[in-house]
This record gives C-alpha cells, sequence and structure tokens, in this order.
C-alpha cells in the first residue's frame, strides 16, 4: 500500500483522470441496472467540487497574468472583470431567448474547441497548427463517437434541448447524416494527426494520444451519452483544468513528488474557489426552486443544465484561451522562431 501511495503521488496530472474515468465505466458496467446509484453519488460530489468549481477561480487567473499589479485589491479591477464577464453571460442567455437552434448549434461548436484545446500538449511540445489539428480533433471525437455509436441516445440530448428552448427537433436521418460525416472527418483526421507525430519521431506525443483515445473510447462506447458526457467533463476536462490552475495560481510548496499529489491540490484549489462556489451553488438551488415546477422529468432537468453550463462557458472559455493559452502559445513561437 505504501509502495501504490508513493507511486501516484508522482502521476502526470492526466493519469488522475485516466484512473476515475476507467473506474466510472467499470462501475457503470458491473452494475448496469443500479447505473444510476452507482454512478450518481460521485458524479453528484464531482460536480459540486470538481464541474462547478473548476470555474469558480476564474477572477484569480487576470492577476495571476501579472502578480505585481496586485490587481485583486483593486475595486476598478473586479467591475471590469464582472462587468465583462456577467456581460458575455447576459450575450448567451440572449442569444438562447432569441435565436435558440443556432446557439444550440453555438453552443456545442464552443464546447467542442473548449475541451478540445484544453487537451491538446503543452505550447513547448507542439507547434501552433498542431495546436489547432489536436484541439479540434480531440473535440469533434468527443461528440462524433457518441453521435455515431449512441445515434438514437445522442439525437434524443439534442431535440431534448432544442424542444426546451422552443426549437423544431433535428430528424434523426439528418442527425444520422451529419454523425456520418463527421465521424470520418474525425478518423482520417486522426490517421492524418498519427502520420504527422510519427513522421516527426513525436512518439511520446503519439503514445499520449492513443492511451487517452483508447481511455475516451472506452468511456464513450460503454456508457451512453448521458452518462459519458457528465464522466469527461467532471474527472477529465474539470479536473485537468483544476489541475493547470493550481500551478497557475502559485501552488507549489514542499518536495516536488508531494506537490503533484492529488489532495493537497485540491485543497489548495478548493479554499481559493470557496467563496464563489458557494455562491454560484446557492445560485443553482434558487434557480432550481424557481423552475422546479417547469421541469416535468430528468430530460427537462438535464437541458437546464446544458443552458446554464452555455451561459457561462462563453466567458470561461474566452478567458482560458485568450488569456490562458494564447500567451503560452505566442512565447512559445517566439522562442522557437528566435
Amino acid at each position: 500500500m505504501a509502495s501504490f501511495s508513493a507511486a501516484a503521488t508522482s502521476w502526470p496530472p492526466r493519469y488522475y483522470s485516466y484512473a476515475a474515468v476507467l473506474v466510472l465505466i467499470g462501475l457503470g458496467r458491473l452494475f448496469p441496472a443500479q447505473v444510476g446509484l452507482v454512478l450518481g453519488l460521485p458524479l453528484a460530489v464531482g460536480m459540486v467540487g470538481l464541474g462547478v468549481a473548476h470555474g469558480a477561480c476564474d477572477q484569480l487567473v487576470v492577476p495571476a497574468t501579472t502578480p505585481a499589479a496586485n490587481s485583486l485589491r483593486t475595486w476598478r479591477y473586479w467591475v471590469q472583470f464582472l462587468a465583462g464577464y456577467l456581460g458575455l453571460a447576459a450575450v448567451a442567455g440572449l442569444f438562447w431567448w432569441q435565436w435558440p437552434a443556432a446557439t444550440v448549434a453555438l453552443f456545442f461548436l464552443l464546447t467542442m474547441w473548449h475541451w478540445g484545446s484544453a487537451d491538446a500538449p503543452a505550447p513547448t511540445q507542439v507547434p501552433v497548427v498542431g495546436w489547432l489539428s489536436h484541439s479540434l480533433l480531440r473535440g469533434m471525437l468527443l461528440f462524433a463517437v457518441p453521435a455515431v455509436w449512441w445515434p438514437t441516445e445522442t439525437a434524443s440530448i439534442i431535440n431534448d434541448l432544442l424542444r426546451f428552448t422552443g426549437a423544431a427537433p433535428v430528424p434523426l436521418p439528418t442527425f444520422g447524416a451529419v454523425a456520418n460525416t463527421l465521424g470520418i472527418l474525425v478518423a482520417a483526421g486522426h490517421v492524418l494527426l498519427w502520420l504527422w507525430y510519427a513522421v516527426g519521431g513525436r512518439r511520446d506525443l503519439l503514445w499520449r494520444e492513443l492511451t487517452e483515445l483508447l481511455v475516451l473510447a472506452l468511456l464513450l462506447l460503454l456508457l451512453p451519452p448521458r452518462w459519458s458526457v457528465v464522466v469527461y467533463f467532471v474527472f477529465w476536462h474539470s479536473l485537468q483544468h483544476v489541475l493547470r490552475l493550481t500551478g497557475w495560481l502559485g501552488y507549489g510548496s514542499g518536495p516536488p513528488v508531494a506537490r503533484r499529489a492529488l489532495l493537497p491540490q485540491l485543497m489548495f484549489f478548493l479554499r481559493r474557489a470557496a467563496p464563489l462556489l458557494l455562491i454560484s451553488c446557492a445560485a443553482l438551488l434558487v434557480l432550481g426552486r424557481l423552475l422546479a415546477s417547469h421541469l416535468p422529468d430528468a430530460p427537462a432537468w438535464f437541458s437546464l443544465a446544458l443552458v446554464v453550463a452555455s451561459i457561462v462557458t462563453l466567458p470561461h472559455a474566452l478567458l482560458v484561451t485568450l488569456v490562458m493559452d494564447a500567451p503560452q502559445r505566442l512565447r512559445a513561437t517566439a522562442h522557437s522562431s528566435a
């Protein structure tokens, strides 16, 4: 047990997501009749502690880029941040109100980019074209596999969302044609990406890519979309964002191996996320209470969750891309060309 504990503390951050996803897949397959019970509890806890929390430190990202400015102590920063963040959220809400069908498409496209770019290799590992290619392909993969393998269930999620927002559903043949086209693009694109890694001698990236695709394929093929999307969001996307932010926000005390231990990083992050996390959870409870009479079944609740998620995804995704990712990519490009 001691040797296992020591090995776990030295894991690369992504290994924690691999392990969590594989465990949840195993539980879902071992107890299919009780899947709601065996997956519901860890996903409910994870949704609060990771899913909602992973955006609850967004207000700390910009000051972390310029620590000398001590931005958090100025009221001007808070006014600007809240105005920009809530303003973008309001724009997303307005789009849902005025153009629900188009907003469904935009939401899934934005999510593809946000999830895919979060899984891309580090700026020092690939040039910008490799980052863009990997980001787009990974994002499309997360939607293409369920759409092709679980067409009825995936179409049901999209059509439930369309009906919830007052838009017309998509016919199943149309959905199937789009899904098959997306699947072909994803498959061809991944073959080209793997060839590029192999020809360039990037066996490390190729090995990581194949490992992650194996884990994700098991998740997306073995669990229905309503479960697999939540497992991915909570224990892959959100967990990896949290672990990235701990370093961004200054986590680094202790010996190198101990710094990579999971629990200390989560505690470090949650202490900083706590104020906004508590406000967010309270707001969600109030919203659920107000809308409970209009939500007759589980698909309606799931659709509401997607709408709420999309409203905060817009400012969150832009912050990650423009503040966290783009400057690092530009610095890496300038350094490689110098």
